[in-house]
Order: structure tokens, then C-alpha cells, then sequence
């Protein structure tokens, strides 16, 4: 049987998101990580339905009706979480010919850097609740986050070695195993390695959806450092010498998209938070752009306007997101048409 991993653009049902609460690190900025989750909740509730987990619910419901979210465009249930990045805890769902089935892979807070208990429960959990209706879950039996993948929807998967072969993730499995059964597993044929490519004060080792996105089956945009005295500029650099360098399946070259370079953000310590204008994410009729408080915001709104034209662009400000090394497409996880009930 044919198996694909859908391209993001694809038609969603909905999109997950794992609400902020008090017991977790969001405790210090809770109320203004709280309200970035409420414009998310409003935008994408426009177009289409939100699928959301917290702790305690009602306090949720109160913002979301505050907010003037439609009550019936929502399903929340209660679970404890241990954080808020469904993006990468979050099922993946892949076709196999028409059907939908939701991958449960397993989440080990990126290399076994915090405690992953509880998220790495969630899309089980979902599935017994019957969130994701007659749809089947399945587990994999690898470790695998959303957001260090990229599908183009035709069976190529864009990453980045650092991330994948971790030896923290999978270590069973050298870059032609990995290949071979994730390919497997996803229904993919082409693999694009990034061999450089990273942010200051990102947890992931250089998940792929903070460096550069497909955008179309022949469209990527990318993050590009123009600042030469920046931290970030050479492996940037030789991340973009590398796009240039990679072929679609027709073996024509891409079309590049390069992204604004924020003006550097920190936390109140001082340390370089990842602000990323790559972290955006489709949905039915829109993509959201993160946005950070700075100059450059307007600059990556209109550009990303015009490589989606057919899509209202939004931004958002995500400044309260990345204290915690994360952005809006993070936070997010679509859930594909035919899936939810």
C-alpha cells in the first residue's frame, strides 16, 4: 500500500496545542505565554478546529471565551502535561493509499535534556479518548520529533544530521539505517541531509523547522545570517551553500526563499534566545508568522506573504515564546483532513 507523510499545505482538520500552565517552566511569564497560546487558539479557530490538552480546563475555557473563540470549533481534555511543544510529542499523521494513521513516536525531550514523561503519554492517551475517531495510532518504535522533519508531501524528507543521528535519539541506527527504516516507516524515498545549521539557545540540535521550511514541492525558504560579525553567520552560510546544492525529485535546483535575520533577542540573563522567522505554520487559508518586536518583522510578513499568495499571512508575537527556546510552529501540530470526528 502506498504511504506518504502529507506536505503541510495539505488540507488539516485542526491543529493540537498542549496549553501553558504554572507547573512547568512557563510558571515565571505564565500570563504573558498564556496570552501568545490565546491569539494562536483565535487565529487558527477561524479556519478550521483546535484540539487542545491542559491540566485543569476550565481556566482555558474562560481565556478561549474571553477571546471570543467559537466553543464549538474546540475539543479540550484533561491531562497532565510536563510542557507545551506538541510539535514534537504531537502525532504525526501519514496516508496509507486514502487513510489516515497517526504515528506515536516516541519523545525524549530532545536527547534526554528535561523530563518527557507525562507529553510522551499524550497521543496514546488521545487515541484511547477517541479524539482522533476511527483513525488508527500506531507506535513506530523510534524516537522522533515533528519538528526535525520536513515533508514536501512526494516522498522527500528535508532534516538535519545533527538532530537525527543524535546519539540521543536513535543510536541503533547509523544515517543509512535511520534512512532505510524511517523512510520506511513514513513512506519516504529521498532524504536532504543539512549538514550545517543552528541557533544560540536552542534545545533541539538543530531541529529543521527553525533553519528552513519546504514551502511547495519546489520552494524552500530558509533562514539567511547577513550580519558577518554574528555567532550565527558561517554554519548559516554554508547551511545556504548547501540548499543551493540540493535537486527536487526532477532534479531541478530549488527555489530559494532566504528569511529576514532578527536583530538578536535575549532572555534577562543575557543568553541569545533562538528567534526564528522559519517556525511559521499553515493552515487552512493562513499562515502564522512569528514574530519577535523587532524591525525585521514587517520585512518576513511581506515576503512570506507573497510565497504564500493565496493565504491570509498573521503575525504573531511569539516574543514570550522563545524564553523557552521555542517558537509558534513549536507549540503546534496540524491534524490532517480526516482524522478528527
Amino acid at each position: 500500500m502506498h504511504r506518504r507523510l502529507p506536505a503541510e499545505w495539505e488540507p488539516q482538520d485542526g491543529v493540537l496545542l498542549a496549553w501553558p500552565h504554572a507547573d512547568s517552566d512557563w510558571r515565571d511569564n505564565l500570563a504573558s505565554v498564556e496570552a501568545v497560546f490565546v491569539q494562536i487558539a483565535r487565529h487558527i479557530s477561524r479556519f478550521e478546529r483546535l484540539l487542545i490538552v491542559a491540566p485543569a480546563i476550565e481556566p482555558v475555557w474562560q481565556q478561549l471565551d474571553r477571546a471570543g473563540v467559537d466553543p464549538g470549533r474546540v475539543s479540550l481534555y484533561r491531562m497532565a502535561t510536563n510542557d507545551t511543544w506538541a510539535r514534537d510529542f504531537g502525532p504525526i499523521t501519514i496516508r496509507e493509499g486514502e487513510a489516515p494513521v497517526l504515528l506515536d513516536f516516541g519523545f525524549n525531550a530532545w536527547g534526554l535534556k528535561f523530563a518527557a514523561d507525562l507529553d510522551n503519554q499524550i497521543t496514546g492517551i488521545l487515541a484511547r479518548l477517541g479524539a482522533f475517531g476511527r483513525s488508527e495510532a500506531r507506535i513506530p518504535g523510534l524516537i522522533l520529533e515533528g519538528g526535525s522533519i520536513e515533508s514536501d508531501g512526494c516522498g522527500t524528507l528535508l532534516t538535519t544530521s545533527q538532530c537525527l543521528l543524535s546519539p540521543n535519539r536513535n543510536p541503533h541506527l547509523d544515517r543509512q539505517g535511520l534512512e532505510q527504516t524511517l523512510g520506511g516507516v513514513l513512506g519516504a524515498s529521498r532524504f536532504l541531509w543539512l549538514e550545517n545549521g543552528f541557533l544560540a539557545g536552542d534545545d533541539t540540535d538543530a531541529h529543521i523547522d527553525t533553519l528552513a521550511r519546504f514551502c511547495s514541492e519546489d520552494t524552500i525558504a530558509y533562514v539567511r545570517c547577513d550580519a558577518p560579525t554574528d555567532e550565527h553567520f558561517a554554519a548559516l552560510t554554508a547551511m545556504e551553500t548547501e540548499l543551493r546544492g540540493f535537486r527536487t525529485a526532477k532534479g531541478h535546483p530549488y527555489r530559494l526563499v532566504p528569511l529576514p535575520w532578527p536583530e538578536p533577542c535575549s532572555g534577562t540573563d543575557g543568553h541569545r534566545l533562538p528567534a526564528t522567522y522559519a517556525n511559521f505554520l499553515l493552515i487552512n487559508g493562513a499562515v502564522l508568522v512569528p514574530t519577535y518586536n523587532v524591525p525585521q518583522d514587517a520585512e518576513a510578513l511581506a515576503i512570506l506573504a507573497t510565497v504564500f499568495p493565496d493565504r491570509e499571512t498573521i503575525g504573531i508575537d511569539c516574543r514570550p515564546l522563545i524564553a523557552q527556546h521555542g517558537s509558534l510552529h513549536c507549540v503546534t501540530m496540524q491534524i490532517p483532513r480526516g482524522v478528527l470526528p
